[in-house]
């Protein structure tokens, strides 16, 4: 037996119960149809004429129903005689080159043939202005010399900073569609300047090149799209700030304040730009960002196949696996870090040989007074918080609570031979 395994040999494994935290969810019906009805409105449908180049702005996060919504602003764009085509704005994702950012697409369900327009992705920019500090305002070439732009995507809290507007259509025009180069000089100041940075370099963009709409949405508590709007060019970042109000309000979070143990199945890229939501976890990589639950240990087991060994987010916690080690694609993973200048999501953890014995780590380490009645929460992702699992020590409060229903009597996690979660 090695000194790991003794060291583990008595620590308790706690028995968990599936819950299932309810909340109020609306959700948009026919989705198509009520994007439909919003190019029918002024200001947006009509600023398309025929012949018109238009790009259309799609990102790397995982929006709920982004084909759906990237091919129904294509029809609706050539219904009205326009030739759509789909650009990534995504700053630095997808390892920071046109094919990477064509593939992050691509998992997204976002393809040639499945929206119906070709996708042109290019690193290539071009300046548009500056800011008084010096700071170069940046854009995709390829969507400035089109006739008109468009950029489509979700209005949440950032995980990193705090102001009017945060990850919504503002953030899409500046970083996204500033490519590398362009999240590279939002960025250059830090996070303490981003809200800041972020509306005002969109200004000029707005401003200097041929922005005619945006399309927002606010999802719910499942990731379900609760409102879709979409937004003519001059009211993008006065909306943009109504919908974060909404977007906050709509929020998923873990119903319980305090943890001993957060255990996270997978982070990804697709899920968060930190691979899981700090809004979430309560794992913040800078001081200007706060809020969520009291963890004191925190377990990540995997990446998702969708984030194509981009490990960002792992940084946040103090416990990992070998598999998820040995699944990081380092390019991928640093060139944001390089780009946000923060370094914090791309530190690598405490390494464990499995998921037992990460999890047991994580308990052993977690200075409850009674670590056989640790208080430990196992999630999927931080996306996906309508059913979780929740150790017995805390199933007195989970029923005193009437947003959380008790779906299963308390047993101890399964695990294969190799000491990886089974279900």
């Amino acid at each position: 037996m090695g000194v790991i395994q003794e060291l583990l040999m008595n620590v308790p494994m706690p028995r968990m119960v599936k819950v299932r935290q309810t909340f109020e969810a609306p959700e948009v019906g026919d989705l198509a149809g009520v994007l439909q009805q919003e190019f029918g409105k002024e200001g947006i449908g009509d600023r398309i004429r025929p012949g018109m180049r238009i790009a259309i702005a799609v990102g790397s996060r995982g929006v709920a129903e982004i084909p759906t919504i990237t091919r129904v602003t294509v029809e609706e764009i050539k219904k009205r005689g326009g030739k759509p085509f789909v650009v990534p704005g995504m700053g630095s994702h997808g390892g920071a080159t046109a094919a990477g950012q064509k593939q992050v697409l691509a998992d997204l369900g976002v393809t040639e043939e499945n929206v119906g327009c070709p996708i042109v992705s290019s690193m290539d920019v071009v300046e548009v202005g500056k800011l008084p500090n010096g700071l170069a305002v940046l854009i995709d070439k390829n969507a400035y010399e089109a006739d008109g732009i468009v950029v489509i995507n979700r209005v949440k809290p950032h995980t990193a900073y705090r102001g009017p507007c945060e990850s919504g259509l503002a953030k899409m025009i500046t970083i996204g569609l500033g490519k590398q180069k362009g999240a590279d000089s939002c960025h250059a100041y830090s996070f303490k300047y981003m809200a800041e940075h972020v509306v005002e370099m969109a200004k000029i963009k707005i401003e200097r090149a041929r922005f005619l709409f945006g399309i927002g949405t606010v999802e719910n508590a499942y990731d379900k799209v609760a409102k879709i709007v979409a937004v003519p060019a001059e009211k993008i970042i006065e909306v943009d700030q109504q919908l974060l109000v909404e977007a906050k309000a709509r929020m998923p979070r873990i119903l319980f304040d305090q943890m001993d143990v957060l255990i996270v199945d997978r982070i990804g890229k697709e899920i968060s730009g930190d691979g899981m939501d700090p809004n979430i976890t309560g794992r913040y990589p800078t001081p200007y960002a706060s809020g969520g639950p009291d963890v004191t240990k925190l377990v990540v087991l995997d990446l998702t196949p969708q984030t194509h060994g981009n490990a960002n987010g792992m940084g946040a916690a103090d416990f990992t696996t070998r598999k998820l080690f040995n699944k990081i694609d380092y390019d991928s993973t640093y060139a944001n870090c390089l780009t946000s200048t923060i370094a914090v999501p791309a530190r690598i953890p405490i390494i464990m040989n499995s998921d037992r014995e990460a999890i047991l780590a994580a308990v052993k380490t977690c200075n409850a007074r009674d670590i056989s009645k640790a208080r430990v929460v196992r999630i999927k992702d931080t996306l996906h918080l309508g059913e979780i699992y929740i150790s017995e020590a805390m199933l007195d409060e989970a029923k005193a609570n009437p947003a959380i229903e008790i779906c299963s009597q308390p047993a101890v996690m399964q695990f294969d031979a190799e000491g990886n979660l089974i279900g």
